[in-house]
C-alpha cells in the first residue's frame, strides 16, 4: 500500500468516526488521568479518535521500518545483480577473473559458476541486449569476429588473451600496423602474435630484412621464404653464405633438406 493513500484513508476514516460521534452519540467532553497526570477537558468524540491516530502512526513507523530493511535488501540484489553482468563481460572476453563477493546466497551461486565457466557468445542475438555494458562487449566481440579492429585497452585483457590476439591480426591486416612493428617490439607482444606477423613480413621484405630476424625462422615458414625465390612477381635472391645463414640452425630432416633443394634447383647449380 502507498504511504500517501494509506494516510489518506485513514484521516478520512478517523474523521468519519469522530464526526459520527459527535452528531449522533455524544458531544460531551471529558478529561483522563493517566499516572496522576490529568489532561485537559476534551470532547468524547476526539477522544475516540486518539487511539486510531495513534494507531496510525504506529503502522507507519512499523511499515517505514521494514520498507528500509527491504530498501537495504534491494540494493543487496541490485549490486549483486551488477557484479554478475560484469563477470558474465569478463566470462564472454574470456578475461582471467578475480573471485566476486556477493551479498545474497543465489548471486553468489550464480557468480561462482559464471567466475568458473568459459561462455562463448553468439553475438548476433545478443547485439541489440538491454544492460548497456553488456551490449559493449558484445559488440566488440562482433566487430573483431567480423575481421574490424577495436580498442580493448579499457578492458584490461591480457596480451595473450584470444580476443588480443586477433584484434591485433586484424589491424596487421588493415594494414593498420606494420609486421616489423611487431618484430621490433616482440617483448609486448604474445608469441602466436609474433610468429604471425613474421610470417606476413617473409612476404614482402627484402633478404637482408629477413636475415635480420632470423631467430624466427622455423622449418615450416622458410619454405615459405623459399617459394618468393622462383616468385615471378615478388621474388628475391640469397646468396650461399646466406643461404646457408637461413638454414643452419633449423635442425632439418633428410626429407626436408630434399624438398629445399627441390625449391633451389632452378637457380642454383648442383655444386651450389
Amino acid at each position: 500500500m502507498y504511504l500517501k493513500r494509506y494516510t489518506v484513508a485513514s484521516f478520512v476514516l478517523m474523521l468519519l468516526i469522530g464526526w459520527y460521534v459527535y452528531s449522533f452519540v455524544t458531544q460531551e467532553s471529558m478529561s483522563l488521568s493517566l499516572f496522576g497526570y490529568k489532561s485537559p477537558s476534551l470532547p468524547v468524540a476526539l477522544l475516540v479518535v486518539l487511539p486510531l491516530f495513534i494507531l496510525y502512526l504506529a503502522s507507519v513507523l512499523h511499515m517505514g521500518f521494514y520498507s528500509i530493511l527491504g530498501s537495504i535488501k534491494l540494493k543487496k540484489y541490485e549490486k549483486d545483480y551488477n557484479k554478475l553482468l560484469s563477470a558474465i563481460s569478463d566470462a564472454f572476453l574470456q578475461k582471467d577473473q578475480s573471485s566476486r563477493f556477493y551479498n545474497t546466497p543465489r548471486y553468489s551461486l550464480l557468480g561462482k559458476i559464471v567466475e568458473n565457466s568459459k561462455i562463448f557468445p553468439n553475438t548476433e542475438p545478443l547485439i541489440n541486449i538491454e544492460d548497456e555494458k553488456l551490449k559493449k562487449t558484445v559488440e566488440i566481440i562482433d566487430k573483431i569476429q567480423k575481421g574490424e579492429s577495436v580498442n580493448l585497452k579499457k578492458f584490461s585483457l591480457s596480451p595473450n588473451n584470444p580476443f588480443v590476439i586477433q584484434n591485433i591480426k586484424n589491424r596487421l591486416k588493415s594494414k593498420e600496423i606494420s609486421p616489423e612493428e611487431i618484430l621490433k617490439n616482440s617483448q609486448n607482444y604474445d608469441e602466436s602474435i609474433v610468429k604471425y606477423a613474421f610470417e606476413e613480413y617473409i612476404k614482402i621484405a627484402k633478404c637482408d630484412d629477413i636475415l635480420k630476424y632470423k631467430n624466427y625462422i622455423d622449418s615450416k615458414n622458410i619454405f615459405d621464404i623459399l617459394q618468393r625465390v622462383n616468385d615471378d612477381e615478388n621474388a628475391i635472391e640469397f646468396s650461399n653464405e646466406e643461404y646457408i645463414d637461413l638454414l643452419q640452425d633449423l635442425g632439418l630432416t633428410k626429407d626436408e633438406y630434399i624438398k629445399v633443394a627441390k625449391k633451389l634447383s632452378k637457380n642454383m647449380v648442383p655444386d651450389s
